[in-house]
């Protein structure tokens, strides 16, 4: 099988409904139709989550046989997707060859388009951002949009960080509703959004196969895949962002809900305040709001980056806030799904994020003592682009990766 299998140029979208991943552990072959590529899928997320094992380790974690392995790795190695790492020595007969995922086997782009950035970034099969291109653009309308990827892809080409012809795809993360929702500063025109075709607004810039997600489902999908989701087949992620969104993973799937609207936790009532919603205290519109207030300059400030020592003030009482707001939704969270951890991730400095994690966690547990069971709240592993990178992944997951979908697909 040559790299060319896989088929990267296929046009056309790929939709949630459509993605049934197997994002956890659980990484048995079948015997089904389609039971090779499947066990192919298997055979390579068992490499990348175990590097340096060997053809009888798969053997034993996956329950097939050694001459199905020995076919399935000769495929991978054919197709540059896996790599001889060396011989293992020190036990008794043929030293046994150790295999690791070859990090330019393929890539993927992933695109974040929110209402205060556009982001693009290339991701390769070991999960290592290759490259990164962000502009901050308040309210980006889709004509903005557009020219931020083509300048993106350009410099990809220019650079040459990645080989272009084994790129499996470009995966794009948004919020739902984005012209719908009614945030500070939002500009006349901006529910044009509700009627964008991503497809075919993005059709003459992207040369590859395109593939859509919600932002916090793709941020959670990446954690599952790259991340803490490695440690917790169960948890919530939380994205701060100009809004706020969630995401449920559970036994290792992403769980969308009914009509794939799960974890919608910005919109939850605020106690107490009529009218208002979570994310109109947890999110950067409500931080810049504040910085706004304290006479803080704001346009350009890119939140990814620290922040200068002026707005230390506005930026506590920000945390002060939010951690308190985030409170009930959280114990909430606790008592409905029982996740082994709550995951903060965002456009925020590692250190704002990690004291947001740590004063909700101190106050949950304060105001929350009688709840059966509290998950620890940490800062995600993947958390300054999250988004853009679990939109990079969505590729990997459609072409590569272990997928129930697969095995019934016509």
């Amino acid at each position: 099988m040559n790299f060319s299998d896989f088929d990267p140029a296929i046009q056309g979208g790929v939709t949630a409904d459509e993605r049934a991943v197997r994002l956890g552990p659980s990484l048995s072959g079948t015997n089904l139709e389609r039971a090779g590529d499947y066990n192919q899928r298997v055979v390579l997320q068992v490499i990348r989550r175990n590097p340096d094992i060997t053809r009888s380790e798969i053997a034993t974690m996956t329950n097939l046989t050694s001459p199905t392995i020995a076919n399935i790795t000769a495929r991978l190695f054919d197709s540059e997707l896996i790599v001889d790492a060396g011989r293992r020595t020190g036990a008794r007969g043929q030293p046994a060859v150790r295999l690791r995922i070859n990090p330019d086997g393929c890539f993927a782009i992933g695109l974040n388009i929110d209402r205060d950035h556009v982001t693009l970034v290339s991701l390769d099969l070991a999960g290592t951002v290759r490259s990164r291109f962000t502009r901050q653009i308040a309210f980006a309308m889709p004509e903005d949009v557009v020219e931020t990827v083509r300048a993106g892809i350009a410099e990809i080409y220019k650079t040459n960080v990645i080989r272009t012809d084994r790129v499996l795809g470009v995966g794009v993360a948004l919020p739902d509703d984005l012209g719908r929702v009614v945030l500070p500063h939002r500009p006349a025109g901006y529910d044009r959004w509700g009627d964008v075709d991503l497809q075919a607004l993005l059709a003459d810039v992207v040369p590859w196969s395109i593939h859509i997600d919600n932002d916090a489902a793709a941020a959670a999908i990446g954690e599952a895949q790259f991340g803490g989701g490695l440690d917790h087949a169960s948890f919530f992620y939380i994205l701060v962002s100009a809004g706020l969104g969630g995401g449920i993973v559970t036994d290792g799937t992403y769980y969308r809900g009914a009509t794939g609207r799960s974890g919608e936790i910005g919109f939850l009532p605020l106690s107490g305040d009529p009218g208002r919603v979570l994310q109109d205290v947890v999110s950067l519109s409500a931080l810049t709001q504040r910085l706004e207030a304290a006479g803080m300059p704001v346009a350009g400030l890119d939140p990814t980056e620290p922040f200068p020592a002026a707005c230390a003030s506005p930026l506590s009482d920000w945390l002060d806030e939010a951690s308190s707001a985030l409170v009930p939704a959280v114990t909430a969270v606790n008592c409905l799904l029982n996740p082994a951890a709550i995951l903060l991730g965002g456009r925020l400095p590692d250190e704002v994020l990690d004291r947001l994690a740590d004063e909700t966690h101190r106050k949950m547990t304060a105001a929350a003592a009688t709840i059966p069971a509290s998950a620890p709240i940490r800062r995600a592993t993947l958390s300054r682009d999250a988004p853009a990178v679990g939109a990079a992944i969505l590729p990997f997951l459609d072409r590569m990766l272990p997928s129930d979908a697969i095995l019934i697909k016509s």
